[in-house]
């Protein structure tokens, strides 16, 4: 970390750009092949039909406007409608966001501290702690964290432009500071206290106390009240916005107990980071010793950090960045029901950094230590964490390994079972799925929607009064939850309990009105009763809430097929398999009105993708073997009407051989 290095100092900044942008794609660079998880995911892209709409003025209006997903941060609806519009659904386009951010954070921390203290290589160490550090893999593998890399972009954005500032203090110069906070806090809440870390940089390394001695109050005041203003009015908004009605909710006594435990936490993982995990689950019964013996570990560094103040101002400056940055998130005001998160540990950990930076080469009297020792302990302890982070990378490549993961690393972690139930679910895997929601409900009894999960996984398994139990009590707990109703109307229809079914739709849809899969499901029931035109407007609404809705598609061209609207349904087929191009039934579908227009060739195609899609997909069979019969190609024709009666559809080889196509 000495700058005595026989390099220009213009090529050393280069090589530390290069080595910092190199070192973090080649750690992260495998989240490219990652897809979204299924924790918070699906409130910001896959199941977000604002999102999903790309970049309109409907959705512009709505990011402003919204407070979904518990905080008003516009630019994050912005920014990944902007992916939607690029990528659709491609998760790797998500994941690429997220890392490009991340980097450009890093280079510009890096430039940030380079500028005011002249320190090519303590800065370099700084920004490459920030990077390659093993906590900040949630912020950067997780979609759903677009706020961490965001925030954290626009943040570091501003403490440069607020030393541009600093170095020649006229107005235009200072609104750009303003903007970028502003940018900052509408990316995430937690930014709220940048105004008090300029204040630390003007104590160090800037140094602009030194010459306001005697009316440094009013001078910070004067400078640095628009931005507090700022702060207030977010902070605000924040406190009144936060709603997580399915959390449990800890007294204030809990939650204070938990805050010097996990500031001191956040420190032991920040030197030795192990068993990260996804979600830790909060505990209401710490010991009593635990919470006082941090509490005064936490006085005891901070009282000696301001002891040395003026002779070691940077150690002051690191601390109190890291306590003051990761206060609002340290969980005195519940936003969650857990003990702590990785991604908490984004921003404030630079303070750290700074302290090992500057701190650590006062161990070393003599330069030629630093250069002997220092500098490759430096590289070392970069490389270790860099094959950490690599590693603990390697657990968001899916849910079950992200979950699973967890699960081994904490206990009584009733999120892990019930999002690792999820993806079991989701895998076909529903014996080992229910297992999971057993446990979880076992730990935490009142969460809803994993009565609602289990239900679910019980009607697939076909024990369908197990799952109207379960369906029936998420209802009895919380009436006013779309979700559960919904779950049990498609158990319903399932069960060809139809009016029941479409109830539940219409109380889904009351409570939520852009709920866009009850709107397909109700769509569903009602083409099952012969309600053509109430489906297709059902369908319909379900596109213009979820335009890449391919089932909604599908299942409106059969409707448009069963009035005779054949054009339409052709239309229809067509955009369900440019939006889902594995889809064997909508092939099969549009194959079924080519034959009714005569286009049989065309209609011999789509039935043969749909074939080579599913093996055994008999309807596909029976249908070309009509229209190979029509043809008059009687061997290909019943060789079909055969394959498709050994698949349990007789019908059409009964119709052949009456009509004497077949023996």
């Amino acid at each position: 970390m000495s700058n005595k290095i026989n390099i220009n100092p213009s090529k050393q900044i280069l090589i530390v750009y290069i080595f910092l942008t190199l070192a973090t794609l080649t750690v992260f660079g495998q989240v490219y092949q990652y897809n979204f998880v299924n924790i918070d995911d699906e409130v910001y892209v896959t199941q977000n039909s604002h999102v999903q709409s790309g970049i309109t003025l409907e959705g512009l209006r709505w990011a402003f406007s919204t407070t979904y997903g518990e905080f008003w941060h516009p630019l994050i609806w912005l920014s990944l409608m902007f992916d939607y519009q690029l990528y659709g659904l491609n998760a790797a386009g998500f994941h690429v966001t997220n890392l490009i951010l991340h980097i450009l954070s890093t280079l510009l921390l890096f430039w940030l501290f380079n500028r005011m203290t002249g320190s090519i290589w303590r800065s370099a160490f700084v920004a490459a702690l920030f990077a390659l550090h093993p906590l900040h893999v949630e912020s950067v593998a997780w979609i759903a964290e677009r706020k961490d890399v965001l925030s954290a972009f626009f943040w570091m954005m501003t403490l440069c432009l607020y030393v541009y500032f600093t170095e020649k203090p006229v107005f235009r110069r200072y609104l750009l500071v303003v903007f970028g906070f502003a940018c900052a806090l509408m990316s995430k809440p937690m930014v709220v206290t940048l105004p008090v870390i300029m204040i630390l940089l003007d104590y160090w390394p800037l140094k602009r106390f030194e010459s306001k001695k005697n009316n440094w109050i009013f001078w910070q005041l004067k400078e640095k009240i628009p931005l507090f203003f700022l702060s207030a009015i977010f902070s605000i908004v924040t406190i009144y916005t936060q709603s997580n009605p399915s959390a449990k909710h800890f007294s204030p006594g809990s939650r204070l107990a938990n805050a010097p435990v996990s500031f001191i936490t956040y420190l032991e993982k920040t030197f030795w980071p192990h068993d990260l995990a996804v979600f830790y689950p909060f505990s209401d019964k710490l010991p009593l010793g635990q919470v006082l013996g941090f509490t005064l570990l936490i006085i005891v560094i901070s009282i000696a950090i301001i002891v040395m103040v003026r002779r070691l101002p940077y150690l002051f400056v690191g601390w109190l960045w890291y306590a003051i940055t990761i206060l609002p998130v340290i969980g005195i005001l519940q936003t969650g029901d857990f003990s702590m998160a990785d991604r908490y540990h984004y921003l404030p950990s630079i303070g750290i950094a700074v302290m090992l930076a500057w701190g650590v080469p006062l161990l070393f009297r003599h330069e030629n230590t630093l250069k002997k020792i220092l500098f490759p302990a430096g590289i070392t302890v970069l490389a270790v964490l860099a094959v950490l982070t690599w590693q603990q990378s390697g657990y968001w490549k899916n849910n079950i390994a992200l979950f699973g993961h967890a699960l081994q690393v904490t206990k009584d972690n009733y999120i892990a079972h019930g999002n690792l139930g999820v993806a079991l679910f989701n895998e076909g895997k529903n014996e080992k799925a229910i297992y999971h929601y057993n446990k979880a409900i076992a730990i935490m009894p009142d969460q809803i929607l994993l009565y609602d999960n289990r239900g679910s996984a019980y009607a697939q398994l076909g024990r369908y009064q197990l799952a109207l139990d379960d369906f029936n009590k998420a209802i009895r707990m919380r009436t006013d939850y779309a979700g559960s109703y919904n779950f049990r109307g498609v158990l319903y229809a399932k069960l060809e309990q139809q009016k029941l079914a479409i109830d539940d739709f219409n109380q889904a849809i009351s409570l939520k009105p852009d709920y866009a899969d009850s709107y397909n499901y109700r769509g569903k029931s009602y083409a099952a009763i012969g309600q053509h035109q109430r489906a297709i407007e059902d369908f319909s609404e379900a596109i213009r809430l979820k335009p890449d809705y391919a089932d909604s598609y599908n299942r409106r061209g059969a409707e448009y097929t069963a009035i005779g609207r054949h054009q339409l349904a052709i239309n229809d087929f067509s955009e369900a398999i440019r939006l889902d191009p594995v889809d064997f039934k909508a092939y099969n579908n549009r194959g079924f009105v080519y034959a009714v227009f005569g286009q049989y060739q065309m209609a011999i195609k789509d039935f043969d993708k749909a074939i080579s899609l599913k093996k055994n997909y008999t309807n596909a069979y029976s249908n070309r073997a009509t229209v190979y019969l029509n043809l008059g190609n009687k061997n290909q024709g019943c060789s079909d009407a055969q394959k498709a009666c050994t698949l349990g559809a007789g019908k059409t080889l009964e119709w052949a051989k009456a009509r004497g196509y077949c023996n």
